[in-house]
């Protein structure tokens, strides 16, 4: 029985948001979601292909319509796991901080999620806007064991809340992907079938080797 006076508030809904050019999106992204959900009690994960990374400047990448159809292929059978296309069609680079903000506007009951490595939680002092976007997403770290994430000497007097989840021992890469296609070598214990097929039927990164 409730006592008076006593405010009982309900746990707010956690949502995750795993970005990347996903270039192409492989096994260690899908192993890392899955245990975003559970390491972090998240009710499902949005996937954030970007359109125009900033930090990627150079880098000729797969088309947009490519790398979105292969993350929908990889997730496809898991219904906590959407696609938020935003950055696909908004114009510029891509800033997490404006996907953060359209979302949180669209619902603003929902905690949001952060899901970052550790190597970018050390540069995140980089990121555009990064004071804003600390001061309104839960920073996820993925890290390799259970020991406790420091932040990076920039971070450490800017109030922000982490929390961590064991990364996938799985040593796989976009880049190396993309590399063994334009060598003619297998993928496919790297990739989900309907990736690598994907992948094969519509002839990319042909050529790509050092990309």
């Amino acid at each position: 029985m409730q006592a008076p006076g006593w405010v009982v508030t309900e746990p707010r809904p956690r949502v995750g948001l795993l970005g990347g050019t996903f270039d192409p999106v492989h096994n260690a992204h899908i192993a890392l979601a899955h245990a975003a959900l559970s390491d972090l009690v998240l009710e499902r994960v949005l996937w954030l292909p970007a359109g125009q990374p900033w930090q990627k400047v150079g880098r000729v990448m797969a088309p947009a319509e490519h790398r979105v159809a292969m993350v929908r292929l990889a997730i496809a059978g898991e219904p906590r796991f959407a696609i938020d296309e935003s950055e696909l069609t908004r114009t510029g680079p891509s800033y997490t901080i404006d996907t953060v903000d359209a979302l949180r506007a669209a619902r603003p009951d929902i905690d949001f999620v952060l899901v970052i490595g550790q190597d970018q939680y050390a540069r995140l002092d980089t990121w555009h806007e990064w004071r804003s976007l600390l001061a309104c997403v839960v920073i996820a770290v993925a890290v390799r064991d259970a020991r406790r994430v420091m932040p990076p000497p920039a971070l450490a007097g800017v109030s922000h809340r982490v929390e961590t989840l064991t990364m996938p021992p799985l040593a796989i890469s976009s880049t190396e992907i993309r590399a063994r296609v334009a060598r003619g070598e297998p993928i496919d214990a790297m990739v989900p079938p309907a990736v690598a097929g994907y992948i094969a039927s519509h002839q990319l990164y042909r050529g790509a080797a050092g990309h």
